[in-house]
C-alpha cells in the first residue's frame, strides 16, 4: 500500500482532483526519493477557480461583510498559521530541503503579517475633497481591485503568501493562489487554515500545475484584475504578456544579484557574518542572497579568512535535524547550473577558495563556496545561481564600490558595513535596490515594504502601500444644490 501523502486542488472550498487527471510527484531533495504526490489543475480547474473568485467577490456574504469583519477573519488566521508552524515547517522541509529552523520560524512569523493586515483592514480610508465648484459633496473610497492572482515560489512561500494574501483580504478582494510545481506541499497545508478560520467559499482557491495548464490560462484570463507574481524574470516577461490580455495590474518581486559592501572601517566579524548569512543562510536560495561580496582591498584577505574559518565548522546534513546549518537545494538543476557557471569563472582566472563541487551523498547537496574574483565580469557575480556560492571583489575607493554595486541588471537588495554614520547614508542612498541593509541583511519585518529596480521588478510588497495596491479609488459627486441641474446648452 502506498503511504505517499497526496495533495488535491483547492477550488471553491472543496478539495478535488484536475479535470484531466494529470497527478506529479514530489522529490525529497535531502534524499532524492519522491515522497508525496500533487494533482495538478487544467484549464477548466482554472477556470473553475476563477468563476468561484468572481462569484465570490459579488456574494454578499464577502462583499457585505465589514472591513473589521474581514479583519477579525485575518486575525483567525494569523493564529492558526503560528499553531501549526511547526508541522506546516516539517512538510516545506521535506518538500524543498530548507532547514527546518527556518522553515518553522519563518511559518510563525508570518503570523505576524496577517495580523498586521488584520489590523488595517478598517482603516483603508477615502477622504472629501476641498473641490472648486459650488454645491459639491465629492469623496473618494478604496474599493476592492477585484479578482486576485498570487503566484509564489517554492523558497519562501509562506512568507511570500502572506505578503500578497494578507493585504488583499484586508481590501476584499478574492484570491486564487498558485502554488509551485516544485514543492508545493506547504500551500495545500495552508489551504487548510484557510478553510478553518472561516473565509466564505471561493474567497480563496490554492492550485498548482504546469505553464501550459496552469499558469499560462490564469494569467490571461479575462475575469483577473490583478496579478502579483514572485519569480525569475524570464517567467516575468510571459507573465507581463499575457497580462495584455485583460489588462490585469501586475506587480513583480523578482530575482537579484545583491552585493554587500565591506569598508574598511567595519567590524570585520559582524561583516563577516552578514556575508555568510546573506550566502549560506537558507543555502543561498534567497532572492536577496547578497552573492556579489565587494570587500575593500585592505580587508579583504581579513575577510575572506574569517568566513573561510566559519564555514569550516558550518553542519552540513538533514534538514529536519536541529543541528543542521546547511541543507540540499531544493532541485538537481541548481547544482547543474552552479557547476557550469563555477567552470566558466574559474575558466576566465577566479579562484575557488572552498567547496566548489557537489557532495558525495544522497540528495542535492552542494558545498558551500567561495569565489575569490579579480575581474567584474567573473561569471559567478553575473549569473544568479540560487545556491550557497559566495563570490569577493575588491574595490579601492567609495565611488568605485558604488559603480560596482550597480553595474548590474538587478536592483533588489544590497549590504553596507561601516561604523562610519555618514558613508552609510552616503553609500546607500546611491545603491541601485529597492532594499539597503546597513550593518546586518536579511531582515524583514510586515511594517517595511520590500521589492525591486530594474530587472528585479516593479511594486511592494509588506508595509502600508501594499494595502492600496490591492484597491481602487473611486470618486463620487453629489450636487447638494435644491435646484435641477442647469441646462447644459445655455454656458453662463
Amino acid at each position: 500500500m502506498d503511504s505517499k501523502p497526496h495533495y488535491q486542488l483547492f477550488i471553491d472550498g472543496d478539495w478535488s482532483e484536475g479535470s484531466d487527471g494529470q497527478v506529479i510527484a514530489s522529490q525529497n531533495p535531502a534524499t532524492g526519493e519522491d515522497w508525496a504526490t500533487f494533482a495538478c489543475a487544467s484549464r477548466d480547474d482554472v477556470d473553475r477557480a476563477i468563476s468561484a473568485a468572481r462569484r465570490a467577490l459579488i456574494d454578499p456574504t464577502w462583499r457585505n461583510m465589514t472591513q473589521t469583519q474581514r479583519g477579525k477573519l485575518l486575525y483567525r488566521l494569523a493564529e492558526l498559521v503560528e499553531q501549526n508552524a511547526a508541522e506546516i515547517g516539517r512538510i516545506e522541509t521535506t518538500d524543498s530541503g530548507k532547514l527546518l529552523a527556518e522553515t518553522a520560524s519563518q511559518t510563525a512569523y508570518v503570523g505576524d503579517y496577517y495580523r498586521y493586515y488584520a489590523g488595517l483592514a478598517d482603516k483603508i480610508e477615502g477622504s472629501v475633497l476641498p473641490i472648486d465648484k459650488p454645491d459639491m459633496h465629492v469623496f473618494t473610497r478604496r474599493e476592492p481591485i477585484g479578482v486576485v492572482v498570487a503566484i509564489v515560489p517554492w523558497n519562501a512561500q509562506m512568507f511570500l503568501t502572506a505578503t500578497k494574501l494578507g493585504p488583499a483580504l484586508a481590501a476584499g478582494c478574492t484570491v486564487v493562489l498558485k502554488a509551485s510545481e516544485i514543492a508545493p506541499a506547504p500551500m495545500f497545508e495552508f489551504a487548510r487554515l484557510v478553510e478553518k478560520a472561516g473565509f466564505p467559499k471561493g474567497v480563496v482557491s490554492v492550485i498548482t500545475g504546469d505553464a501550459e495548464h496552469c499558469a499560462i490560462p490564469l494569467t490571461r484570463h479575462p475575469d483577473v484584475d490583478r496579478i502579483a507574481f514572485t519569480g525569475g524574470p524570464e517567467t516575468a516577461r510571459h507573465v507581463v504578456r499575457n497580462s495584455a490580455e485583460n489588462f490585469a495590474v501586475t506587480s513583480l518581486e523578482l530575482g537579484g544579484k545583491s552585493p554587500i559592501l565591506v569598508f574598511e572601517d567595519a567590524d570585520l566579524d559582524g561583516a563577516s557574518n552578514g556575508l555568510i548569512a546573506g550566502n549560506f543562510g537558507a543555502s543561498g536560495q534567497s532572492c536577496v542572497a547578497g552573492t556579489r561580496g565587494l570587500i575593500h582591498r585592505s580587508v579583504i584577505e581579513e575577510v575572506a579568512s574569517r568566513i573561510e574559518q566559519k564555514m569550516k565548522h558550518a553542519v552540513i546534513g538533514d534538514p529536519l535535524d536541529a543541528g543542521t546549518q546547511i541543507g540540499p537545494l531544493c532541485t538537481e538543476a541548481q547544482i547543474r547550473t552552479i557547476e557550469k557557471t563555477l567552470s566558466s569563472a574559474v575558466a576566465g582566472g577566479a579562484k575557488v577558495r572552498f567547496g566548489g563541487a557537489p557532495l558525495e551523498r544522497p540528495g542535492n547537496y552542494m558545498a558551500p563556496t567561495l569565489v575569490e574574483c579579480a575581474d567584474p565580469d567573473t561569471e559567478t557575480l553575473k549569473v544568479e545561481m540560487f545556491g550557497p556560492v559566495m563570490s569577493l571583489l575588491p574595490f579601492d575607493t567609495e565611488e568605485e564600490a558604488i559603480a560596482l554595486a550597480n553595474a548590474t541588471p538587478f536592483g533588489l537588495g544590497s549590504g553596507v558595513f561601516t561604523e562610519n554614520v555618514a558613508r552609510a547614508h552616503r553609500v546607500s542612498s546611491r545603491l541601485k535596490a529597492g532594499i539597503c541593509w546597513v550593518n546586518t541583511y536579511r531582515a524583514v519585518s510586515p511594517i517595511a515594504p520590500f521589492g525591486g529596480f530594474d530587472q528585479s521588478g516593479y511594486g511592494r510588497e509588506a508595509g502600508l502601500e501594499a494595502i492600496h495596491d490591492y484597491t481602487r479609488t473611486k470618486t463620487t459627486w453629489i450636487n447638494t444644490s435644491d435646484k435641477p441641474m442647469a441646462n447644459p446648452f445655455v454656458m453662463r
